[in-house]
């Protein structure tokens, strides 16, 4: 299948939109047609550069953060956000923005209940926001949107937002700092692995793109008692797509004067480069032993369906053992795993029955060409295996029932029109940050009932969630755990149960396809 043919263009955006509200409550039967449809949304960006062939860089893996102090039961750390130039492409110079110098940025290890606090210093030309993406995390270190933390040289009329179709939109409640801000990470969850990520209103997929990404990854005693792979055998991979201009550089379809992007690429911006970890299509040499990869798709808007696939074309077991929120009840084993914008997924992969100089590929089952590709692991050595997969993984998960939740809600995930033009609506509203939207009492258990026209991984801060449904049927075997996005398929609606435990005040709820957050399909959350 063609590249194109899993592609949703602008006309069927809207198309899709409109079919959209023919769909009821009660019925569901037309998404049955319309979950048909392509398995991604979005367009391809082609680069304008040579690229190199597959599995010749070697794997990185993203540099430990070490922390500035560790007194008084804190660990604190320092990141400068800054311009630089790498090179991700073999011979080829690419500016980048980044976190503390690297893309990926660095990684911050902390443990349960131990809280960090990191200090960002923004050296870049633009505004910033950092949101730790499945913290559970006070309101005032969420990263809102409009929380910025500016740059020495911005000025009131240096650029603002431009509240998704220009005129601007001011925010009464915004906390704004010069060059410097903290931000306070509790770590009173689960353990797991969490991304940080710039969360600017209206350039979110922008900053994203140019490399304003790194991992967050929390640990804790229960866990390393089940006695899985760690040390070498512990890979975090960010799987990112990207294109590149003639020159090099990052090639991304801004608008010249406004948010969002140029007109055949609304629904979302596909690289033709898959990128793990900062490096395009690498090669990582692993021992013929159970290796545990944990997954994120830090992608804009492509979406994957990952399998593992060796020399002579068999496909090998992915046994995830964690999702979004951390590790499962009981393993689930896949041959294939989709895995949608900002989802994550812990993963034992066992290579001891690949021969040594064997190869196997990671590959992407939505893609076609050189997407197809992800990476590879050759097996260079033999050893003796010295970890197991638990039967029982974990026995913290929440028991929550639908019959004890306070109150049931429903939300529509459209294309639709904004202003003069189109965007990304929920319940029929584009994003304002001034207004009210949903108002929930701390502490309170509810059922969300999400309905989708395209694709849309739908993203809840502060909380996770289980999955109770979707489309009227059982959760899919990799629903299985507590999430914090939830990836929605055209026409389909999914139904998730939370309660609203942690912290009081303004969080947010959206679409994890980037362009689709940035033209409007966000919503404020307040926990009173």
């Amino acid at each position: 299948m063609s590249e194109r043919r899993l592609l949703v263009s602008r006309r069927q955006v809207l198309a899709l939109g409109g079919a959209f509200g023919l769909l009821t409550a009660g019925s569901l039967a037309s998404a049955g047609a319309l979950a048909h449809r392509p398995a991604g949304t979005g367009r391809l960006l082609r680069s304008a550069i040579e690229l190199p062939p597959a599995f010749q860089v070697p794997l990185p893996r993203p540099q430990v953060l070490a922390p500035v102090s560790t007194a008084g039961g804190v660990d604190r750390y320092e990141i400068i956000q800054r311009e630089t130039v790498a090179e991700i492409l073999p011979g080829v110079r690419t500016p980048v923005w980044t976190y503390g110098g690297s893309f990926p940025g660095p990684t911050v290890e902390a443990r349960r209940g131990r809280p960090t606090v990191v200090t960002h210093r923004n050296e870049l030309p633009v505004p910033t926001v950092v949101h730790l993406h499945g913290g559970r995390t006070p309101a005032e270190s969420d990263g809102y949107p409009t929380d910025l933390v500016l740059p020495a040289s911005w000025s009131e009329h240096g650029g603002g937002h431009g509240g998704h179709g220009g005129g601007g939109m001011a925010d009464p409640r915004a906390v704004q700092s010069h060059v410097v801000r903290e931000y306070t990470f509790p770590n009173e969850q689960r353990a797991t692995m969490l991304w940080y990520h710039d969360h600017r209103m209206d350039y979110t997929a922008p900053a994203i793109w140019r490399g304003l990404a790194g991992l967050h990854i929390i640990r804790d005693d229960s866990e390393k008692a089940l006695e899985l792979p760690d040390g070498e055998r512990e890979l975090p991979l960010m799987i990112t797509d990207r294109a590149f201009a003639s020159d090099g550089s990052l090639n991304y379809p801004s608008l010249p004067d406004r948010p969002g992007v140029q007109e055949p690429y609304t629904a979302g911006v596909l690289g033709d480069v898959i990128l793990v970890n900062g490096a395009p299509w690498p090669v990582h040499e692993v021992a013929a032993v159970r290796h545990r990869l944990r997954v994120l798709n830090g992608s804009n808007a492509r979406h994957y369906e990952l399998e593992a696939v060796d020399q002579d074309g068999r496909a090998l077991e992915l046994v995830q053992i964690g999702a979004d929120q951390g590790l499962l009840a009981a393993p689930v084993t896949h041959r294939r795993l989709p895995l949608a914008p900002a989802e994550r997924y812990d993963l034992l992969v066992d290579f001891g029955s690949v021969p040594v100089g064997g190869t196997v590929r990671l590959l992407n089952r939505l893609g076609a060409g050189r997407t197809r590709e992800v990476m590879a692991f050759r097996v260079v050595r033999a050893q003796r295996e010295d970890t197991r997969v638990p039967r029982t993984l974990a026995t913290d998960l929440p028991q929550w029932r639908r019959e004890e939740a306070v109150r049931t809600r429903e939300f529509a995930f459209r294309a639709g029109r904004m202003g003069e033009g189109h965007g990304w609506l929920i319940g029929g509203r584009p994003f304002d940050p001034a207004r009210a939207d949903v108002g929930v009492r701390l502490g309170d258990l509810e059922v969300w009932r999400l309905i989708a026209d395209v694709h849309h991984p739908v993203h809840l801060h502060l909380v996770g969630f289980r999955i109770l449904s979707r489309g009227g049927r059982a959760p899919l075997p990799h629903d299985a755990g507590l999430k914090d996005t939830v990836s929605l398929r055209p026409g389909e609606a999914a139904e998730i149960i939370t309660r609203f435990d942690g912290y009081r005040g303004r969080y947010l709820f959206h679409c994890h396809n980037a362009e689709h957050e940035d033209m409007g399909m966000m919503a404020n959350l307040e926990v009173r």
